[in-house]
């Protein structure tokens, strides 16, 4: 019976990044073996046991069978005589498929997994990978998160995949999943390059494929192409909530839909952008907080870029759009996630966006209404309703003219 670190713990371990899970493959070993020795089993398909003091998780060697099209369709076999080398065989990347021998601290890399580290390469290791779709989504995020190049053969498999209709086998919360955690990876665009290179994209996000070589206005926009564009707003995005990347991922769907007469102004498309949203947030089952705030940017995102511009009455009912006067914490990551759509451009990656500081000053001033001694005075019900919005505006109004944020 032998014990070995595996899979990501040792991908990053030899690139010195953080390891936030471990995960070991056990040689050699019977299930009952494990129980004896305390492990506790919670395998549903195979065999995997928790450590009984670290709780961490040891899986015996297995080798899988495809059996049916999707990700569920396979059988395994987890016999004692099951080799290392096997188990490893079966892993999705070079880089995922290294192992440590627990007792010597040898590293065992069978398909060459740290040369592809050394050049930043995404390889695999056979043409099993072509079994699971979801792997075409695991690379596409370990090229956000590592900033690695897919390798030419593997892009090539991943096209054949996509032609074969193994990515439409994908399910929502899956899909979900991957595109979530990439949301907040170091560079989020390589997610959108990679899928979109094999043909994914156009399957699973067809409302962001739509954007790419849609033109826009070059005085506000110098790189051009919408499709650019918006996985420019998703890297300056990488650092924020993550339902507020999302936002920012489907900020300007409605682009993607503009009439061509009138390309490359994008009049309108806020609210055309709002079934695209809605569909996208539908089909992934996104979260209700994820889907409102981006519901929320992508209508009223102008209002922040023209904040200077507008009335005090109409900043007063972006507030009310916004949910501002309710939640300033959501109102913050709606003007977070116009920052990065104002700075994901060619030349502003590291512009200021003083709108942000203007808008909540406005925000600040209209919360100060004094709604009691508007009762005091007599308002009341609907008439109350009505005073407490001229207030605000009033205040707002107030603001403006002595704002000195420029």
């Amino acid at each position: 019976m032998k014990v070995y670190l595996v899979g990501g713990a040792v991908r990053d371990k030899l690139l010195k990044r953080e390891i936030k899970d471990r995960d070991y493959v056990v040689v050699g070993a019977t299930p009952q073996q494990m129980v004896e020795k305390d492990f506790r089993p919670i395998g549903k398909d195979f065999p995997v046991f928790l450590h009984p003091k670290t709780h961490e998780e040891y899986a015996l060697a297995r080798t899988e069978r495809k059996t049916a099209q999707g990700y569920h369709g396979f059988e395994f076999n987890t016999d004692v005589t099951v080799t290392l080398e096997e188990d490893l065989a079966r892993r999705d990347l070079t880089i995922n498929a290294m192992a440590i021998d627990n007792e010597s601290g040898e590293i065992i890399d069978p398909f060459n997994g740290q040369e592809d580290l050394s050049k930043r390469n995404l390889r695999h290791v056979s043409e099993a990978f072509a079994e699971d779709p979801v792997r075409i989504l695991r690379i596409a995020r370990f090229a956000a998160r590592y900033d690695f190049t897919v390798d030419r053969d593997t892009n090539a498999l991943m096209k054949k995949m996509v032609q074969n209709g193994e990515v439409d086998a994908l399910v929502a919360e899956r899909v979900w999943q991957e595109l979530s955690q990439a949301l907040n990876e170091t560079t989020p665009s390589n997610f959108i390059k990679v899928l979109r290179a094999c043909g994914a994209l156009k399957v699973l996000f067809p409302e962001f494929e739509n954007l790419f070589g849609v033109p826009q206005t070059q005085k506000w926009h110098p790189e051009i192409d919408t499709g650019v564009h918006c996985m420019m707003a998703m890297d300056q995005a990488k650092d924020l909530d993550n339902d507020t990347a999302f936002a920012v991922f489907t900020h300007d769907l409605g682009k993607g839909i503009t009439p061509s007469e009138i390309l490359p102004s994008h009049k309108g498309h806020e609210r055309a952008g709002i079934p695209l949203v809605e569909a996208v947030c539908n089909r992934l089952k996104v979260p209700k907080i994820h889907k409102k705030l981006a519901l929320s940017v992508c209508r009223w995102h102008l209002h922040s870029h023209m904040a200077y511009d507008l009335r005090a009455g109409t900043i007063h009912k972006l507030f009310e759009k916004t949910g501002a006067y309710q939640q300033s914490e959501t109102f913050d990551k709606y003007l977070q996630a116009c920052k990065a759509d104002a700075t994901g451009r060619l030349g502003m990656l590291d512009s200021h966006y003083p709108q942000a500081d203007f808008l909540k000053g406005c925000l600040k001033a209209a919360l100060a209404v004094d709604v009691q001694q508007l009762i005091e005075k007599g308002f009341s019900g609907e008439k109350l309703g009505d005073e407490i919005a001229q207030q605000k505006i009033k205040l707002i109004k107030h603001y403006k003219s002595h704002s000195c944020v420029k």
